[in-house]
């Protein structure tokens, strides 16, 4: 059994032992800048401060500061404007349990749900747009987080550092630059449902890209990224980040403890290139989102075929998403989108190597609920025969794939507090032991201040 907790331990990267449920989705479009001039006084209005100081140059966006627990014409946040500063707080929760069964013992759990999982996350976010330092087009970001759950595998435990960046855009924003520690999963590959965080669980986890050492939340690492902004809604996007650990998200967290060590001993270099196609819905257009890339590690990685050491680990990956239906112009992002995904990775390096995904959600679904999400996600997780030949060669059963169906909602109960509830039927939910399939059902909490 130390075996199978060790196979949970080193894919942790993923919040799922095989499919997890994912966190984060939806009301993708929370983010939408608005640009407005300085008033009279020098002072940006509310609309331009809050725009200016919520997360700038990522695939994946966070909610408004207007989307938020406290008012945005409050005292507190009017005092914080006047000088280009923002504090806010996230906190996410999640319950999930399997209903086929009854929970198993402490020691033979391997995947989440298969006993009553919960984890919890408390997020302070300060973010600074420099004009104290007459820089324009510019930001400080810095975050902390605390991230506890109630199984250690599916972590890791952590309270550290998440994000101490600066940021710079050039020539009327088509250049951006980032360097400091930050998470790549806001960054590259735009894999929650919708592109967004807003809203909940909206689906499964492909954890291909963490396997390979991609930082990703609650981990940080330091990086340096520059995005171009091509013509016709094209982009490209680069980045040099140092590697998480090979052994995954608890062996990140036991060797750095507070995420400011800049490079433990064997962490080496990941290079990222996202080359995209992204056009927004307006009342002329239906959104579009095209991405492919392509990510390339140094560390060393234990091989399953030669039980050596080897660097070159990498990740391949295209994803689409694209707005079938728009019925109301005068909110273009309200519809109905479909998506799909396809990722892999060396399968002698990595026990998950090839997913796919096929995804269908609406956005606003209802006239009376304009800011819910309805999705149904399936998805294919194909496991590596290099690991599981291993396994079966040891006495142990596998699972050859994993295959699960999920069905969510999020609702807006009101500004800053969303529910979300999903259902997801997974066959193959770890890779060893072979245990019987699954019915998740998980549901989510999360409020912004």
């Amino acid at each position: 059994m130390k075996q199978v907790l060790k196979i949970g331990s080193s894919a942790s990267r993923l919040l799922v032992a095989s499919a997890l449920i994912l966190q984060g989705s939806s009301s993708a479009h929370t983010q939408n800048t608005t640009s407005q001039n300085s008033n009279a006084d020098g002072v940006r209005s509310t609309e331009a401060s809050a725009s200016d100081l919520n997360f700038l140059g990522v695939d994946v966006n966070l909610p408004s500061l207007s989307d938020s627990l406290v008012n945005i014409d409050s005292a507190y946040r009017r005092a914080m404007f006047r000088h280009g500063t923002a504090l806010r707080f996230f906190i996410y929760t999640q319950y999930a349990q399997n209903t086929l069964d009854g929970p198993v013992a402490p020691d033979r759990q391997v995947y989440i749900g298969q006993r009553p999982f919960e984890y919890g996350i408390v997020q302070p976010i300060f973010t600074a747009d420099l004009r104290q330092l007459h820089l324009r087009h510019a930001q400080l970001n810095m975050s902390g987080v605390w991230y506890w759950v109630s199984w250690n595998p599916a972590g890791p435990k952590t309270l550290q550092l998440w994000t101490l960046y600066f940021y710079k855009a050039f020539v009327e924003n088509r250049v951006e630059i980032k360097m400091g520690y930050n998470s790549n999963d806001l960054e590259f590959i735009g894999l929650p449902v919708g592109g967004s965080t807003a809203t909940g669980i909206q689906g499964v986890y492909a954890v291909l890209p963490y396997e390979v050492g991609m930082a990703y939340f609650p981990l940080t690492a330091p990086s340096f990224s520059v995005r171009f902004q091509g013509p016709k809604d094209t982009y490209f996007k680069a980045d040099a980040q140092r590697s998480i650990d090979a052994g995954g998200g608890p062996a990140t967290v036991a060797r750095n403890h507070t995420g400011f060590r800049f490079i433990p001993h064997g962490d080496k270099l990941l290079l990222v290139d996202e080359l995209g196609y992204r056009r927004d819905s307006t009342p002329s257009s239906r959104e579009t989102w095209f991405r492919s890339g392509y990510m390339r590690n140094s560390t060393l990685y234990p091989n399953a075929l030669t039980d050596k050491q080897q660097p070159g680990n990498f990740c391949a990956y295209a994803l689409m998403d694209y707005q079938l239906r728009q019925p109301e112009p005068q909110h273009p992002i309200h519809g109905l989108y479909i998506g799909g995904s396809a990722i892999t990775v060396p399968k002698s390096l990595n026990q998950y190597a090839r997913y796919y995904e096929a995804r269908l959600y609406q956005d606003g679904p209802f006239r009376s609920r304009p800011d819910d999400v309805l999705s149904v996600v399936a998805s294919h997780t194909g496991y590596s025969n290099y690991f599981t030949n291993k396994f079966t060669a040891e006495g142990k059963t596998v699972w050859r794939s994993s295959t699960s169906l999920t069905g969510s909602y999020s609702f807006r109960v009101s500004g800053g507090n969303y529910v979300s509830f999903g259902l997801s039927y997974i066959v193959g939910p770890a890779i060893t032991p072979r245990v019987p399939n699954a019915l998740n059902v998980v549901a989510n909490w999360n409020l912004f201040f």
